[in-house]
């Protein structure tokens, strides 16, 4: 099985991020240019939260608070859940099916070097599945 690393190398190590201090009307904005459902909040380089679409809705919009006034730091998700990039793609899919998160930032050590959606996942173990059912396909038909 593959490892995050080389999901990486193949999808390319963009990091979407905002500052703590930005407000959360500014980081949907970015979450809209970048079609991506979460941005990392980074705090120079440290990584410090993490801003889902989820916590827009459930701390923005149920709360009737204004995304304009509103500072990522007030709604962002502290505690983030993460993957290196040793594990296996199906180890980091557990992972966001037993946490029940959606993108998992990739951190060597301290420093953040990727991020990965449960989209990137799927569909990695989809073509590795494609390959399998073709060399077995393949095989029978030798």
């Amino acid at each position: 099985m593959k490892k995050i690393s080389q999901l990486l190398k193949k999808k390319g190590d963009a990091i979407w991020a905002v500052g703590p201090t930005d407000s959360v009307f500014d980081a949907i904005r970015i979450m809209s240019e970048k079609s991506v459902g979460a941005l990392l909040v980074m705090d120079g380089k440290t990584l410090v939260g993490i801003l889902s679409e989820r916590d827009y809705a459930r701390r923005v919009i149920l709360e009737g608070r204004s995304s304009r006034d509103t500072p990522v730091r007030d709604i962002m998700t502290q505690r983030v859940i993460h993957a290196v990039p040793s594990q296996t793609i199906r180890e980091a899919l557990a992972v966001m099916t037993e946490k029940r998160v959606r993108h998992l930032p990739v951190l060597d050590g301290s420093r953040v070097v990727g991020v990965v959606s449960i989209g990137d996942l799927v569909k990695e173990i989809i073509a590795d599945q494609r390959i399998t059912i073709e060399q077995l396909e393949r095989y029978i038909a030798s």
